[in-house]
């Protein structure tokens, strides 16, 4: 598993995310690439009002901002090998 950190400089929020996610206990290490939204156009329109968000690579599933350590681990768990019923839990 990979994680895309979407963020931009100067912001508290993305920073209240990051050290929730530094200081998370994780079973193994999980890679996480940081990408600035300022960077592109289509990121600042596609996120510029959700940042900070974690998106899943292996599964394309996307975590915003505010979460918990809870939400975390949840959403950094194996994905379900049951049909989704499409509700959230």
């Amino acid at each position: 598993m990979q994680l895309t950190f979407f963020t931009t400089s100067q912001c508290h929020l993305c920073e209240l995310a990051e050290n929730l996610l530094v200081h998370t206990p994780m079973p193994e290490p999980i890679p996480v690439e940081a990408v600035d939204i300022a960077s592109s156009e289509e990121l600042v329109e596609r996120y510029g009002t959700r940042i900070p968000v974690l998106r899943r690579e292996d599964t394309g599933a996307e975590l915003g901002w505010p979460f918990t350590r809870d939400d975390l681990l949840d959403f950094l768990a194996p994905p379900s090998k049951t049909p989704s019923s499409g509700q959230l839990h």
